[in-house]
């Protein structure tokens, strides 16, 4: 015996996005750029089914594209969905903490950092595993810092990779 059950009564309906036929979406696309901001968000609702968050234009145009295509063409498959789900997973543990902290933001492997300190010019490679500083491997670029100055330093600050608090 198949169960259905009834909405409860004051519930809304379920929202149900408008098909978009495939030859409609060029025009609908290039319609986006010369729309003025309330049609965008009109539309937001029309194929979200929700009111448009209060993020720039820009966002809007590009949320709206990629909706109108995922209407028209299909979304991503739920096996797709689930992979991305699990690799995301797998990365931060659903730790969100982690989530928002940046990626490895170190220089391409290859990449030569140059400092002149005290009238001496000093040359880092950029190393997969690190860096290559004098033909000795180092972890860090403080530790490669320090062994220049012999005092502790910031080594993205020291080799001009990010700018010193004073500075800021």
């Amino acid at each position: 015996m198949t169960r259905t059950t009834k909405p409860k009564p004051g519930t809304p309906p379920a929202f149900t996005a408008p098909a978009i036929p495939p030859a409609d979406v060029l025009g609908r696309l290039a319609d986006l750029k010369t729309a003025v901001t309330p049609a965008l968000k009109q539309q937001w609702r029309e194929l979200f089914g929700t009111e448009p968050p209060p993020y720039n234009r820009r966002f809007l145009e590009s949320r709206l594209a990629y909706r109108i295509q995922e209407l028209a063409y299909g979304g991503l498959k739920p096996e797709t969905l689930a992979r991305l789900e699990a690799l995301g997973e797998q990365l931060d543990g659903g730790k969100i903490t982690v989530r928002r902290m940046r990626g490895d933001d170190k220089p391409i492997a290859g990449t030569q950092l140059i400092r002149e300190y005290q009238g001496v010019e000093h040359v880092v490679t950029v190393t997969r595993a690190g860096y290559e500083y004098g033909g000795q491997p180092y972890q860090s670029l403080s530790a490669i810092a320090r062994a220049i100055t012999g005092t502790r330093w910031n080594g993205r600050v020291f080799f001009g990779l990010r700018p010193s608090r004073s500075a800021a």
